[in-house]
């Protein structure tokens, strides 16, 4: 009986030691300007237990010691360590020191991102919690709408058809990096955003650098660069299961684990999501599936490995064609009308649709030489299958044969029914994919090094390797037993099945070697940089139908391109700083500007680089409570070559291409934004946009193509002096946030967009005798967006509900246009913005 009552009191002494020896922590981790860091990432040091701030920086975290040492860590600012005990637990406000060093963690550092009154350029950050408030039912790209600069819309309102401009310069010439690797097209620099539609699941932080930007990498930005940066591996052991539905059958869910940093160095985070619904658009269905890996290993004190993958399968129906105001008006789904989709054996069919998976993965190697010395290498491979739909035919107008009125879906059947009857002559009408299949092979290494306390030397190397696979193939023969074509010299007048290729099939090989230098000084009030960097890009193109085997394939052309930027930042006392930068640089004419004609003969092997001219000058002020930015820049952009789709006006008409060479144009504005922390629990936000973009010069001789990449015609443009569309040259934003409790908060914001001019319609403006004026101006419009979050325990599990509601008003407007004949509302072709839509979400964390 003794023996068991002194195991008793052991048992008793080790158990009371155990619940004495445990210390419940809390704190909140602010930045410098004390604005909350959510999902900021806490741990015990030399353990793997930790957790992660919440959406107002707050945390709790239980120890197994009575006193120890807390790593704290949020991306693009520095590591903190906090030490606590047993009678010091509530740590109150840490607050972190912006510094791009730590995201050697994360991306390669040939993009970095900027540093708040140091970096010499306009700069704004997008957090992790601001994207999961802001974003409901829109695309990526239009969380950054309330940016300086931005006009971000959903062009024809298909899932991931969004569009993106910046001071003016659409995808092209707006440099866009994940993890520090450009994901622009290689032959013709536009961003897809339907192949990132999952980047808003795993994204830590978005930054967006307006003009020359900090980017080292050889990618000239003329607009400016995105950085976005994913997760990295969470350093803490747990997850989060998050589910999402809103207006039209929108539905979302997903889930993410962690392991958590283990004993061995290996950690190891997975996030999965479906996503499907009816699209605010008529007959824009959608459906897709995000996935993301991250694996690391910590080798040593001097060596981390890191494997990234992730992507976003999807496939959707579009609207591709614009519609008069009057069409829209008299549609019995008003602004929803889409001409492009119809029925077919009682089956909603797409006639325009988009189909695409973009896979990208990369291991990231990190080599600490030394305390002064580092190494990062990313390794990379991007893969990308899949294409758009359309029709082909003798007889597309079949396509405008509807089910009643001219506002009703196309009826497919009728066409279904007159191929059948066609037999042995083949279908009038098919449906097709345009697709471009293509994989990219890519090396980014950079080294840094401290030549002094207030020098650092960047270098680097950017290798990379594209193939594109252009051709088109037979989706549906609606009825018909086969497609006849000739376009193939090598398999002439073949009667093709579905599947089969058609109309073009030929390969472009672009080759990219790049190097890029940079010195860093920072001292006393000065920080400053010089960067130069230069590329050779080489095109070649081989062809599988113009040409007979072993004649198909053009020599290797070579252009070189190379800039050089400099920037420095004056703080002239802890409140007020003033920055300038300036820039010129020669980025090489695009793959279409050499093969100009669609062929292997006609080939520019001259083509002119594109010369770009920049220069801005900023100021910053940064106070308790309020903070703000006012920059003026100019930008002269001389050569620039793109192309420009001329869409049909009537669904089933043929689409023509102009090859748009020598284009001369000119971006000025003036830029504000500021943040106002009224008191803790309410703070307000803004920004005005004042741009004038215009052309500035006439072309001649411009070749225009049609659907088979043949030249049907050569027309001028007398286009100086006219506004540059596609894009509000005017913009203006108020955010208001409230915090009602700690985990309850309200967010509104309200956008102002005017000055956009419609695009040009080419075939219009060819050849016009007299000087043409400027082109339809849209009508202005406001929107206001709100967002309502809430948190509270379910068990032991964190909870966090988010109501949004974007265009809260159901506000009517025109996000796009192309300009009619008469340069006037009445025969501008336009899309319509999104009305009211809105979300709810849940999003438990373990």
């Amino acid at each position: 009986m003794r023996n068991f009552k002194n195991l008793l009191l052991v048992a008793l002494f080790f158990a009371t030691a155990t619940v004495f020896g445990q210390t419940k922590l809390t704190g909140k981790v602010v930045d410098q300007s004390n604005d909350p860091l959510p999902s900021a990432s806490i741990v015990v040091k030399g353990t793997t237990n930790g957790t992660s701030t919440d959406f107002d920086g707050n945390f709790t975290i239980t120890a197994s010691a009575n006193s120890g040492v807390l790593v704290i860590s949020f991306v693009g600012y520095e590591t903190k360590e906090v030490s606590f005990s047993a009678s010091n637990t509530n740590l109150g406000s840490i607050v972190l020191s912006e510094d791009s060093s730590i995201l050697d963690e994360i991306i390669v550092t040939a993009t970095s991102f900027a540093i708040d009154r140091k970096t010499p350029v306009a700069v704004s950050t997008i957090k992790a919690a601001d994207i999961e408030r802001k974003l409901g039912t829109q695309e990526f790209p239009e969380i950054l709408k309330s940016t300086p600069g931005v006009y971000a819309t959903k062009t024809g309102g298909g899932f991931g058809d969004s569009r993106i401009t910046l001071r003016g310069f659409n995808s092209e010439n707006v440099a866009v990096l994940i993890n520090g690797v450009p994901v622009n097209d290689m032959e013709n620099g536009r961003v897809y955003w339907s192949n990132w539609a999952g980047l808003s699941d795993v994204t830590s932080a978005m930054q967006v650098q307006r003009g020359l930007g900090a980017s080292k990498v050889a990618v000239p930005s003329i607009g400016g660069t995105i950085n976005i940066v994913t997760k990295s591996t969470d350093t803490y052991k747990g997850g989060s299961i998050s589910m999402t539905h809103g207006n039209d059958g929108f539905k979302k869910i997903g889930a993410t684990i962690s392991t958590g940093l283990m004993d061995n160095g290996f950690a190891a985070t997975i996030s999965l999501a479906k996503i499907d619904g009816e699209g605010y658009v008529d007959g824009t269905q959608f459906s897709g599936y995000n996935y993301f890996v991250n694996f690391s290993r910590q080798l040593n004190d001097n060596h981390k490995l890191s494997f990234t993958a992730f992507g976003a399968p999807q496939r959707h129906g579009q609207r591709q064609n614009r519609s008069t105001i009057e069409t829209y008006r008299n549609a019995e789904s008003g602004n929803r009308f889409n001409p492009d989709w119809g029925y077919k054996n009682g089956q909603v069919t797409h006639i325009e649709d988009n189909f695409y998976h973009k896979s990208q993965s990369s291991l990231n190697h990190y080599w600490t030489i030394s305390d002064d010395t580092s190494l990062s290498t990313a390794m990379y491979v991007s893969f990308g299958t899949g294409g758009g739909g359309g029709t082909a035919g003798t007889n597309r107008g079949l396509f405008n044969v509807r089910l009643g009125g001219d506002d009703q879906p196309v009826n497919l059947d009728n066409i279904v029914s007159i191929n059948n009857a066609n037999g042995a002559l083949g279908s009038e009408a098919i449906l097709r994919a345009s697709r471009n299949d293509h994989s990219w092979y890519g090396i980014l290494s950079t080294f840094k090094t401290k030549i002094s306390s207030s020098l650092d030397l960047v270098a680097g190397i950017d290798l990379r390797s594209y193939t594109g696979k252009h051709f088109r193939t037979v989706t549906d023969l609606l009825g018909g037993q086969y497609f006849l074509d000739n376009s193939d010299i090598n398999n002439p007048n073949a009667a093709l099945k579905v599947g089969d290729k058609f109309s073009y099939n030929n390969d472009g090989e672009v080759g990219w070697q790049g190097f890029f230098g940079q010195l860093e000084y920072d001292q006393d009030k000065i920080s400053a940089f010089v960067s130069v960097s230069g590329s050779n890009t080489s095109y070649k193109r081989i062809d599988y139908f113009q040409y007979a085997p072993g004649n198909n394939a053009t020599a290797k052309y070579n252009f070189f391109g190379y800039g050089v930027k400099g920037g420095l930042n004056y703080r002239m006392d802890d409140v007020h700083n003033v920055f300038a930068n300036v820039g010129y640089f020669e980025k090489a004419a695009n793959f279409g500007a050499v093969f100009q004609s669609f062929d292997n003969e006609h080939i520019n092997a001259d083509a002119e680089n594109q010369k770009i001219f920049s220069v801005e000058l900023g100021y910053g002020i940064r106070s308790e409570k309020f903070r703000a930015n006012v920059n003026v820049y100019r930008t002269e952009w001389n050569d620039r070559t793109f192309t420009r789709s001329i869409r049909a006006t009537t669904p089933g008409a043929e689409d023509f291409t102009a090859n748009l060479l020598g284009v001369n144009a000119l971006h000025q504005g003036l830029e504000f934004d500021f943040t106002y922390r009224y008191s803790d629990n309410l703070t307000f936000t803004g920004m005005a946009s004042l741009g004038n973009y215009k052309w500035d010069n006439d072309l001649d001789n411009v070749p225009i193509f049609d659907e088979n990449q043949n030249q049907v015609d050569t027309i001028s443009l007398p286009v100086k002096g006219l506004r540059v569309s596609d894009a509000a040259q005017t913009t203006a934003a108020l955010g208001l946030f409230y915090k009602f409790w700690d985990k309850t908060s309200f967010t509104l914001d309200y956008n102002y967009f005017g000055d956009m001019y419609a695009q040009i319609d080419i075939l219009n403006y060819a050849n016009a005798s007299s000087r043409p004026t400027n082109t339809w101006k849209a009508p202005d419009y406001h929107i206001f967006d709100a967002s309502l979050r809430h948190g509270i325990k379910i068990g032991n599990f964190d909870t966090t509900f988010t109501a949004r509601v974007n265009n809260l008003f159901n506000t009517e407007y025109i996000s796009d246009a192309l300009n009619g004949s008469s340069s006037t509302a009445t025969d501008a072709l336009v899309w319509y913005g999104a009305g009211r839509t809105f979300s709810l979400s849940a999003k438990i964390k373990f």
